[in-house]
């Protein structure tokens, strides 16, 4: 395997409000490859759902470990803080990937957009409902979650519906609660800090952060399979590569590269330490604090695949929380062909 320190740097990061990233996305949607038939390198732009998030750094550790260059591929990942944003900018036809929760090619299909997971990157979400200190005492579960402030990325995001399930699950309307658009990182910490929520869903490196600094302290633990089983009695794959099927019927070459660069990432996480990853990655991504940065990955690093491949039992599990908490899924709930939201065709050919 090639180190990439001195290649051609083939990454744009690009840390954007949606208007600016919608923009940065016209701006390269012109070297977007249209078909295996281009001649050259194929270039794709990949629109990640918080680059600097632990959930989402295959992304990132695909491209330092030079594995997409490897296999051929010019890869300008492009970042916005939340998920649903990234998959309008799929829609729109601005990139032709997202690194995402794999729920959203549920919510898609409901209306009537085909998108699908072409490699899996974890089998759990990933994230925690963490509490502040102040309302630790009267807040020891979800079943305490009636009258609380609690924080969400946004409105009709998976921490929204994961809120919302974990909610209702323990006898709690979603209506007895109150939802606040609390963000990630910095806009989170802030909330939970001065009273602006009482708990929230939040993803590491936010949550090692939440702890160290005794701002709360860990309520539910999504990160590995046990937490999330007890939680949500199954498995809930989160993390994926999604793309639009027409994208990917019109262009298996490329997409193959990709997922044997991602499929690569993920055998090389299974097989090194938190350290060794946190060695890898961008250093302005540890905040400042490298050994609290390596704790986070190390916490999270549960909730990553080996293979690349789909959880079995997990695309039912996403569709039960979706189609009772999305009004949009809910209506088409019975409708939903589960076997065209992911595939594991490109994983099988890994080798």
């Amino acid at each position: 395997m090639r180190k990439n320190t001195a290649r051609r740097v083939s990454v744009a990061l690009v840390s954007l409000v949606a208007a600016s990233s919608l923009a940065a996305c016209r701006s390269n949607s012109s070297s977007a490859e249209h078909g295996d038939a281009a001649s050259g390198r194929p270039t794709v732009t990949i629109m990640v759902g918080g680059i600097d998030k632990v959930i989402y750094l295959p992304a990132m550790l695909t491209e330092k470990l030079g594995y997409f260059d490897d296999e051929g591929v010019d890869v300008k990942l492009l970042t916005e803080p939340s998920g649903a944003t990234a998959e309008n900018v799929l829609v729109a036809g601005k990139v032709q990937g997202v690194v995402g929760f794999y729920d959203h090619t549920i919510t898609l299909q409901a209306q009537g957009k085909c998108i699908e997971s072409v490699v899996q990157l974890a089998k759990v979400p990933g994230e925690a409902e963490v509490v502040s200190t102040s309302a630790a005492s009267s807040l020891g579960g979800a079943a305490d979650f009636s009258g609380k402030k609690l924080g969400v990325t946004s409105p009709g995001s998976s921490t929204d519906y994961l809120t919302q399930y974990l909610s209702t699950k323990n006898g709690i309307e979603t209506s007895d609660y109150t939802t606040v658009t609390a963000g990630a990182g910095s806009t989170f910490l802030a909330a939970l800090s001065n009273g602006g929520i009482d708990a929230g869903m939040t993803t590491d490196p936010t949550i090692a952060t939440v702890v160290s600094k005794g701002l709360g302290k860990v309520l539910i633990d999504m990160r590995t399979e046990e937490g999330t089983k007890a939680a949500l009695g199954g498995l809930y794959p989160a993390a994926s590569m999604y793309m639009d099927c027409a994208y990917v019927d019109e262009n298996p070459k490329t997409v193959q590269k990709l997922v044997n660069a991602f499929a690569h990432t993920m055998r090389w996480i299974g097989s090194h330490t938190a350290a060794d990853i946190a060695a890898e990655m961008p250093t302005d991504y540890n905040g400042g604090d490298p050994a609290l940065y390596e704790k986070a990955i190390g916490d999270s690093s549960p909730m990553f695949t080996t293979d690349g491949r789909m959880p079995e039992g997990g695309p039912e599990t996403v569709l039960d929380v979706l189609g009772t908490f999305s009004d949009v899924v809910k209506a088409k709930k019975d409708d939903i062909d589960l076997s065209k939201t992911y595939t594991t065709e490109f994983v099988d050919n890994v080798s």
